[in-house]
């Protein structure tokens, strides 16, 4: 920054040297025929035209290096701070906002410090300088300035306060045409079968339109603008040569200061201009700037704890102690009060009917939602007494939306364990029942996976998150409900490989059919955020009416004898 300010002062010295060696040139040289004056003069004048290149050229360059640089470590502290969000932190902005946030936003900011570090530094010292340097050739011709700088601050002045409330409004709007585009293009299956595609076209219409409005509205300010300029310039400068040459012809002036005077009008306008054209971008890099600091500026909910501790085992048992949970602002506890144990080297099934709290239960125990009361024992230990990163490395997880990274396969399973060997990779692919259908992908575990894994089959995608929570070898593994797109026969192979493919490691199961978990060791009936019953499925069938009612719905009341 020092050096890019020292360059810049340089270059706009060197700006306002010129004209005074051009004066010169005409009154000593041109005026009195001295040939060896105006060779030697001008010599000078090409190396001062030849450093002030050189000053402008190293400047910018620095000036968009400091600019780039500044947005890049902006962008990586709102992403790392992004990364450390609980889904109560994310949703507070929005995904469409945030994004927003980290590119548009950033940009503006990206583009102001650029034009800052450059204009701002020499528009004051053009201006005041050519004031001086005005005065020094000609008090009285510097009376036009009372003119045309007043002129020229009202209409920039006035386009100034038109542009500041589009600027701010435009940010907003940039927001809600993301949050429509996000949504029309995540959620096209949808919209396709209920046949509303016109009307999601109107929608993203009316966001598109609202934004062209504005954008129309501030760049037909600047249309105005720019001629507008121009004029008050091009008269000036009329001005200028009118009365000068008054005082010209009558002796009071040499007709090189006339010269030299009429440049330093124009850099002096033109440095009120740029003044006024970076602060025209001030608001709606200050609005940016706002919404970026306000995701900064915001402290996770979920953090590391000051003092964390390290479980003395890491067996996978879980355990929860008089749990309740409720979202904020509910009206009532999701989850209430919770007592059970999910056992080591066993596996352990939780079932209920839709609403009953069990995606929620199992987003307990990797901490993504902090208990309202109660405890969550992981290994032996409350998990808001462990780091974060530990407790998640401690679980295999395959959460209920199956999602995959643009990549690979490998790289895929290699999510969670980035050294796993590619007898690894198989292996865990054959117990999730994946090996099959990746053998005839072309390039096998090389072969690409799009973004969100769209170009493989509900199925195969579920199957591939399992592998890849099998290849970190955790010693507890999470399955929420990650079963629903298998048939019935992957399904029974899955289960009857997946508990010898994970050795001793803890397991737990949530699940909606019967089925999947007939043969845990354990199941934990959930209805409307309690628990209702605890034992095996014999057990649960003779001794619990919500298992049994459920039992009867998916498989007959023969199941049930």
């Amino acid at each position: 920054m020092a050096f890019l300010v020292a360059l810049l002062v340089a270059q706009t010295v060197g700006n306002l040297y010129l004209p005074n060696l051009n004066g010169d040139i005409i009154n000593n040289g041109v005026v009195a025929g001295n040939l060896h004056y105006i060779v030697s003069t001008g010599e000078w004048m090409l190396v001062v035209t030849l450093l002030v290149g050189v000053c402008a050229v190293v400047g910018t360059y620095w000036a968009s290096r400091v600019a780039m640089g500044s947005g890049a470590d902006i962008r990586a502290a709102v992403f790392t701070r992004v990364q450390s969000f609980s889904a109560r932190d994310m949703n507070t902005f929005g995904t469409a906002s945030l994004i927003t946030r980290n590119t548009n936003d950033i940009q503006q900011i990206q583009i102001f410090v650029q034009m800052a570090l450059t204009m701002m530094v020499v528009a004051p010292i053009m201006c005041f300088g050519g004031i001086a340097m005005a005065l020094h050739e000609d008090a009285q011709l510097s009376t036009l300035l009372l003119v045309a700088v007043p002129v020229m601050g009202v209409f920039l002045g006035v386009a100034f306060v038109k542009v500041v409330p589009q600027f701010r409004s435009m940010q907003v709007k940039i927001d809600r045409l993301n949050e429509v585009l996000r949504e029309q293009i995540t959620g096209v299956r949808v919209i396709r079968a209920f046949v509303r595609s016109e009307y999601e076209r109107d929608r993203f219409g009316v966001a598109n339109q609202s934004l062209t409005a504005t954008s129309l509205r501030v760049n037909r300010v600047f249309a105005l603008m720019l001629p507008a300029m121009m004029v008050i310039l091009n008269l000036s400068s009329v001005a200028v040569v009118w009365f000068g040459g008054r005082l010209v012809s009558e002796g009071s002036m040499p007709i090189g200061n006339l010269t030299a005077f009429l440049t330093y009008i124009m850099q002096i306008l033109l440095s009120v201009m740029m003044a006024v054209m970076v602060a025209i971008l001030l608001p709606r890099a200050a609005a940016s700037a706002e919404r970026v600091a306000a995701v900064l500026a915001t402290s996770p909910v979920i953090v590391d704890p000051a003092t964390p501790r390290r479980p003395a085992r890491h067996d996978g048992e879980i355990r929860f102690d008089q749990v309740s949970f409720a979202y904020p602002g509910g009206e009532r506890p999701v989850l209430e009060d919770l007592s059970f144990t999910l056992p080591a080297r066993a596996t352990s099934a939780i079932i209920g009917g839709t609403g009953s709290g069990k995606t929620t239960l199992v987003n307990l125990i990797p901490r993504f939602f902090e208990v309202s009361a109660g405890r969550v024992l992981v290994n032996g230990l409350d998990v808001r007494e462990q780091r974060l990163e530990e407790l998640w490395g401690s679980l295999g997880i395959v959460p209920q939306a199956a999602y995959l990274f643009s990549g690979t396969v490998a790289s895929n399973l290699r999510f969670g364990r980035e050294d796993a060997t590619e007898a690894e990779l198989w292996g865990a692919l054959e117990v999730a029942q994946a090996d099959d259908f990746v053998r005839t992908m072309p390039g096998g575990l090389d072969a690409p996976i799009d973004q969100g894994g769209t170009n493989v089959s509900g199925g195969q995608r579920q199957r591939l998150c399992i592998a890849r929570a099998l290849v970190k070898r955790a010693p507890a593994y999470l399955f929420d409900d990650c079963f629903s797109a298998l048939d019935a026969a992957t399904d029974a192979r899955l289960r009857a490989a997946l508990r010898s493919g994970v050795g001793d490691a803890a397991l737990v199961i949530v699940a909606q059919r019967v089925s999947t978990i007939i043969d845990a060791d354990q199941i934990i009936v959930l209805e409307d955020g309690r628990v209702v019953g605890i034992g095996t499925h014999a057990q649960l069938v003779a001794g619990c009416p919500t298992y049994r009612e459920i039992v009867v719905s998916q498989l007959g009341e023969d199941a049930t004898r």
